[in-house]
């Protein structure tokens, strides 16, 4: 376990003593001036949209009401304690409900279900919660002005991945890997997992030792330390996120691969020379639409003829994709700034363009929602103890919220996660 240094001196210490770190929008009086928020308005609402699972609602008035859909589903429950939380979500749509979520305004017992419920029967895109246009406009421009330009790129990561070292060594596992888990049985630990997504990537490619690989987005050199051990081959991990370089190049150092591993603290788009293959574990995500061509252009530009690549990525589904472009949400607001995840046909339709081949796809939304719950328990065991460190309520509910957040949508199947292989013909 890492010692802490003062909360003054520690990445999570300052972001967390500004809130919640990343420009927050000025929407609060939007809510206010939508006016009140009946209870009528409130279960009618639920009442019209709740198709499946079951739902309880309390209001900040003490009413009560528990409403049912015709098709059995997930059952969750939420008690709101200030209307502040309804206005919010009535004027500023799913993000106003993530904010008042922080700010304390409404609880639940079980934060994945009910973003589950929502999920399953599509409350957050119901034409009631859509959001003020204001609140809309706001939102767009500011995820338009976090381009994943060079610049922009390195300040983006840091907003998340520079809070510290120590903060996620506090509550992943041994590996320090931070992307889903492929459990092959339910008795297979979280480490375990991570170990099996390694080796099932590493099939993919089929790597002969000796054979140089081009690892995009390295974490924290977990990926790197396996495939050189396991599988004899030479590693090139780049990453824009100077914490992870730190921890990266030390954790190599220290496990005698230096002759095998390069870390290095490189933009994509800036590497240069060939290799045998090519992977790349949930940094997609962080591309920017804008910037897929110029990704796969990357990949069959360093990849030489024949070799091959395998990416894990997260996606969104097809009927949620087109909105989602043009809606940003909770995760891109607040917690990967400058994000966009593809839905598959839009994946596939930019391999084909850069001339690469899909060879086969897995896709693991079960393995996602387990690798998340099994987080969200560590993190709240971690975050008692971080207290000190500057991980103050706000902070720990807006990461709950986020947790949970994922959790609840690779439940309902709104997002998913592929390993999927191509080739450089």
């Amino acid at each position: 376990m890492n010692h802490f240094m003062p909360p003054e001196d520690r990445p999570i210490g300052r972001i967390a003593a500004r809130g919640l770190g990343l420009p927050k929008l000025a929407l609060g009086g939007v809510g206010r001036l939508l006016g009140r928020v009946g209870e009528a308005q409130v279960f009618g609402f639920a009442e019209r949209h709740l198709e499946t699972g079951t739902l309880s609602i309390e209001l900040p008035s003490g009413e009560r009401r528990t409403i049912s859909g015709a098709v059995p589903g997930p059952a969750a429950d939420i008690q709101f304690r200030d209307w502040n939380a309804l206005r919010r979500l009535f004027a500023e749509g799913s993000v106003g409900f993530a904010d008042s979520y922080v700010e304390g305004h409404w609880e639940t017992a079980d934060l994945a279900a009910l973003i589950e419920l929502a999920a399953r029967n599509r409350l957050g895109t119901r034409r009631e919660v859509q959001g003020h246009r204001l609140s809309q406009a706001l939102q767009r421009l500011a995820h338009a002005m976090r381009p994943n330009s060079r610049k922009g790129s390195r300040r983006n990561i840091a907003a998340h991945y520079d809070l510290g070292n120590a903060f996620y060594t506090s509550w992943l596992d041994d590996t320090m890997t931070y992307s889903s888990g492929v459990f092959p049985t339910e008795d297979t630990t979280l480490e375990e997992a991570q170990r099996h997504k390694y080796r099932r990537l590493l099939d993919m490619i089929d790597p002969k030792p000796g054979e140089r690989i081009l690892e995009i987005g390295c974490g924290w050199g977990g990926f790197a330390e396996f495939a050189a051990r396991e599988r004899g081959v030479d590693v090139t991990s780049i990453t824009i996120s100077e914490e992870q370089f730190r921890f990266a190049s030390e954790r190599v150092q220290r496990a005698g691969l230096g002759n095998q591993v390069s870390v290095q603290l490189i933009d994509y788009r800036d590497v240069t020379g060939h290799y045998d293959h090519l992977v790349s574990i949930e940094m997609f995500e962080a591309v920017g639409e804008k910037y897929w061509p110029t990704f796969f252009g990357k990949i069959a530009q360093t990849v030489r003829p024949g070799g091959r690549a395998a990416l894990q990525v997260i996606t969104i589904s097809e009927d949620a994709y087109d909105r989602y472009r043009r809606r940003p949400d909770f995760i891109q607001t607040h917690i990967f700034p400058g994000g966009m995840l593809p839905s598959i046909s839009a994946f596939r339709e930019q391999v084909g363009k850069a001339g690469l081949t899909v060879l086969n796809e897995a896709f693991y939304a079960d393995h996602y929602a387990r690798t998340l719950r099994l987080w969200r328990e560590r993190f709240e065991i971690a975050a008692d103890r971080l207290r000190f460190d500057g991980l103050d309520d706000r902070f720990r509910r807006l990461w709950r919220y986020y947790l949970a957040y994922c959790e609840g949508g690779f439940r309902a199947n709104t997002i998913d996660v592929m390993q999927v292989g191509l080739i450089r013909e």
